[in-house]
C-alpha cells in the first residue's frame, strides 16, 4: 500500500484538487507528473511541487494529443483525472455551446483520457466528479449531469479495466483557485456561510480530497466506488 516510486499522472494537476492530489502523492514518495493545457500554469506548478516531478501541456478535448502524449510513455502506475472546464446555468439561460463545450471538456475529456491511457495491473485510474450528480442544484442541471455520468462511467470501467481499479472522488464546495475572482469580502463570506450550513461545520480544501485520491490508488479493495468527500452536503 506504499507509493514510494510509483509513477504518478495527474491530469488537471496545475490546481486546485489536482495539485492537491499532485502534491500528496509526492510527499508519498511517487513520481508525480502533471498535465495541462496552461504551460503557464503547468510551469508554475512544477516550481511549487518539486520532489523532480514533471509537467505537460495537454488539452483534454484534444484527442490526437492525448493518443500521442500515451503513445510516448510507459504505463502509469496510477491517474488522476480532475481537469475541467464548465460553465453553469439554467437550462433555459445557458448557450447549447457553452454545455456542449462543458460536457466535452469534463465527461468526454475524462472518457478520452481512460480510453487512451495505459496503467499497470493492480494501478487505478480515478475520476473526479462533484455531490450535484445526487444532490442537484436550480440553475446547475448540466452540472449535475456531467457528474452523474462520470460516476455512471467508473462502475462501468470498473468491471471493464479490471485488474486495474476504477473509482470516483464526488467533492462539495473546495477552496480552490476558482472563487479566486469573487470580489471584495464576497469570497469568504460565501465559504463561511457554507460552513455553517454544512454538517462538518467547515469548508473543504484540496487536502481532504487528497486523502481520499490515495487511498483510492494504496488500497487494493477499493473499485467501482464514489466516496462523496463534501462535508455533509449531500445529506445537509
Amino acid at each position: 500500500m506504499s507509493l514510494q516510486n510509483q509513477r504518478i499522472l495527474v491530469v488537471g494537476g496545475s490546481s486546485g484538487i489536482g495539485f492537491g492530489a499532485a502534491e500528496a502523492a509526492a510527499h508519498a514518495g511517487a513520481t508525480v507528473t502533471i498535465a495541462s493545457r496552461s504551460k503557464q500554469k503547468v510551469d508554475a506548478a512544477i516550481e511549487r511541487l518539486g520532489h523532480g516531478a514533471e509537467g505537460y501541456v495537454l488539452d483534454t478535448t484534444d484527442e490526437h494529443g492525448i493518443e500521442t502524449f500515451f503513445a510516448d510513455r510507459q504505463p502509469f502506475d496510477h491517474i488522476v483525472i480532475s481537469a475541467a472546464s464548465t460553465k453553469v446555468a439554467a437550462i433555459r439561460e445557458l448557450p447549447l455551446a457553452d454545455a456542449y463545450a462543458s460536457m466535452n471538456s469534463k465527461f468526454w475529456g475524462a472518457y478520452r483520457i481512460a480510453r487512451a491511457a495505459k496503467i499497470n495491473r493492480g494501478g487505478s485510474l480515478t475520476f473526479v466528479s462533484g455531490f450535484l450528480s445526487i444532490r442537484p442544484k436550480k440553475g446547475a442541471a448540466i452540472q449535475g449531469a456531467i457528474n452523474a455520468g462520470l460516476e455512471g462511467l467508473t462502475r462501468g470501467l470498473a468491471l471493464e479495466f479490471a485488474p486495474v481499479r476504477v473509482n470516483c472522488v464526488s467533492p462539495g464546495l473546495v477552496m480552490t483557485e476558482m472563487y479566486d475572482g469573487l470580489a471584495g469580502d464576497a469570497r469568504g463570506q460565501m465559504f463561511e456561510g457554507a460552513a455553517e450550513r454544512l454538517p462538518a461545520g467547515l469548508v473543504g480544501i484540496p487536502q481532504h480530497l487528497a486523502i481520499q485520491i490515495l487511498a483510492f490508488m494504496t488500497n487494493p479493495f477499493i473499485t467501482g466506488s464514489t466516496v462523496y468527500v463534501d462535508g455533509g452536503g449531500a445529506i445537509g
